[in-house]
């Protein structure tokens, strides 16, 4: 008797279980719903910056909240499209790409672990960078920010990332784990509060995104019903009887995934009933998982979002940002308007506008052929012959206004016709040709300090998955000095220092050879005698792109290189010089990593190694001379 009622109980839970996983799924798709249509004009104007961005210019948002085609007021009107903003995108991308800053760390302070933590994050954003392809992944977030104001990284940890380390009792195989990071669009991130300025201000998020049955099948083990769901933004979805195209409303571009369903994932900050916080995900209304936030990758170790935001230009009061796409909509609206004008008195000027005397010639043959080269035209005899009227000259006004909006075109969007062109057409000195670059840089320095904001929050969350994630023997291969492979075994504890993250403007090759230039002109790379070191001259052939062809006919590199490896294999035991060594040049690198910061703390073993080694380069110098 006991036992039936113990597996009454049982089965009584796992109903109760079912039906709170039921309402849970369908509370997270409700408040799904909600912060959806609280975002709907948002995503509506996204919409319209992609519709004028890919050419289709004639549209707009209707009073229902829909992007609807625009009608011909006359048949007879112009409609070309003079796409000005794809081009001046293309330039702020291309640019904003090549002024991307540069990420660096630094310790906090002189302790040992601290500088050896900040070469160790050093060393891992570089590998992860030439890993996932983070420059292509910032690239395409670039082009979401620039079109729709903002745009997110995901950054997450791949499990079935780096190297195979082994195998599960079941012999599946077990990898050591990987740093993911994805380019999300702003379409699919909706906060519990538009108008919280910063995502450390939000408490709760949602990442929506369509998604294959087949695949959510595959993660979670779970079957969901699926529909049609836009691939764009998951604001189309309907379900299969329902009829209904959810391509419809975005200029007939907007392609649906059939077949697919869209899941939902709820993160929510930590409170005092969830001190590890939240993720709950569902789709199809089924709850998929449930559990705390995977990441503590908060500033002291707090579990956080696994996102971090960019955005092109700030708003005050607004989650999400602004695009230059969004002011520069009503001015390519203008420009097209213009334009098409100009082309509609050609062609009255060139086509005619003929008057006809009613009844003196068949004006039906007439509209038809027009008044051909050549034509015999009959006309009624006691009638007026048909003519031409006068329609002027085309006003100067047209000429004025589109020579204004060109100029609003630069004005707004921050790029000049010299970085669209490449041959500004009224300036011709040197001074003023870097005068309008250096303006051009200046305009785009609020989004280059997003950009900046954004790529050292990327480079902490990086950092801090590694500590998390990276255990006790992590083996990294990174580009070390002289352009060596270092192969260096860390732990994750190792990374739990205090860090500085720091950012740089990157420099164009151009202006690293233009910068080497004038430091040569100087004479700042000579010695106190004017000669030019062998060191410094191959720097400078590197830096022109000729390292490879020197290196083929000078060994100075190699040296180099060789002595630094020398300088490691002290560590273990003597090393004598080789007799082919160039010994200066082995010399100085020996000297260069006496004094560097890394030999801060070493036994003195090692020290006195190095030392008898430089004195029999010393003496094997002299010998050869």
């Amino acid at each position: 008797m006991e036992g039936k009622m113990t597996e009454e109980e049982a089965k009584q839970r796992r109903a109760a279980e079912e039906k709170r996983r039921k309402r849970l799924a369908a509370e997270i798709q409700e408040d799904f719903e909600r912060r959806r249509e609280e975002r709907r004009s948002l995503e509506n104007g996204w919409l319209l910056n992609m519709n004028f961005l890919s050419g289709n210019q004639y549209c707009d948002v209707s009073p229902y909240g829909e992007i609807e085609e625009e009608d011909k007021r006359f048949f007879w009107q112009s409609r070309r499209v003079f796409n000005h903003i794809a081009p001046t995108v293309d330039s702020r991308v291309a640019k904003l790409t090549r002024l991307r800053p540069v990420l660096h760390v630094r310790a906090f302070s002189d302790e040992e672990r601290d500088v050896r933590a900040a070469k160790l994050a050093t060393a891992i954003l570089t590998g992860v960078r030439e890993k996932i392809g983070l420059d292509g992944i910032a690239a395409k977030a670039t082009l979401w920010s620039e079109v729709c104001g903002s745009a997110f990284y995901k950054v997450l940890w791949d499990g079935t990332g780096g190297r195979q380390v082994g195998a599960d009792e079941f012999g599946a195989p077990v990898y050591e784990g990987e740093v993911s990071v994805e380019a999300v669009p702003p379409f699919e991130i909706f906060p519990d509060c538009l108008g919280t300025e910063e995502l450390s201000g939000v408490r709760s998020l949602i990442h929506a995104r369509a998604v294959p049955v087949a695949e959510i099948a595959e993660k979670f083990g779970v079957s969901v019903k699926g529909g049609e769901v836009s691939a764009i933004a998951p604001a189309g979805y309907s379900e299969p009887s329902a009829g209904k195209n959810p391509a419809e409303g975005f200029g007939g571009s907007r392609v649906a995934m059939k077949d697919a369903a869209i899941l939902i994932e709820r993160y929510s900050l930590p409170t005092a009933e969830a001190p590890e916080g939240k993720l709950e995900i569902a789709a199809g209304g089924e709850l998929l998982y449930e559990g705390p936030l995977p990441y503590a990758n908060g500033e002291r170790g707090e579990r956080g979002f696994p996102f971090v935001r960019q955005d092109s230009l700030r708003l005050p009061g607004a989650f999400f940002g602004c695009s230059v796409v969004d002011r520069l909509i009503p001015v390519q609206r203008a420009y097209n308007a213009v334009r098409n004008r100009k082309h509609e008195f050609l062609n009255r000027l060139t086509m005619g506008v003929i008057a006809v005397e009613d009844g003196a010639v068949d004006s039906d043959e007439l509209a038809e052929e027009g008044l051909s080269p050549g034509r015999v035209l009959v006309y009624r005899q006691g009638g007026k012959a048909p003519e031409m009227l006068d329609c002027g000259q085309i006003p100067a006004g047209l000429e004025e206004e589109e020579d204004r909006l060109e100029e609003e075109f630069f004005l707004i969007s921050g790029v000049s016709d010299l970085s669209q062109n490449s041959t500004p057409a009224r300036v011709t000195s040197a001074t003023g040709l870097q005068l309008l670059l250096s303006q051009d840089d200046a305009r785009l320095a609020a989004t280059t300090d997003n950009l900046a904001v954004a790529q050292k929050e990327l480079g902490r969350q990086i950092v801090r998955l590694y500590g998390q994630f990276a255990g006790n023997a992590r083996l990294l291969a990174a580009a070390g000095e002289n352009k060596r492979t270092e192969v260096v075994y860390f732990s994750a504890a190792e990374l739990s220092a205090d860090l500085v993250f720091e950012t740089e403007e990157a420099a164009t090759p151009e202006q690293k050879r233009e910068t080497v230039l004038r430091l040569f002109e100087a004479g700042l790379l000579a010695d106190a005698d004017g000669n030019l070191s062998e060191e410094n001259r191959l720097r400078i052939l590197d830096a022109f792109g000729f390292g490879s062809y020197e290196n083929a006919k000078d060994v100075s590199q190699l040296h180099v290189a060789k002595a630094a490896g020398e300088n490691l294999a002290l560590a273990k035991g003597e090393v004598p010089p080789d007799g082919y060594d160039d010994h200066a040049l082995h010399v100085r690198e020996h000297i260069r990593f006496l004094l560097s910061e890394e030999l801060k703390g070493i036994p003195k073993g090692y020290k006195d190694r190095i030392l008898r080694h430089v004195r029999a380069h010393e003496e094997s110098g002299k010998i050869s001379k």
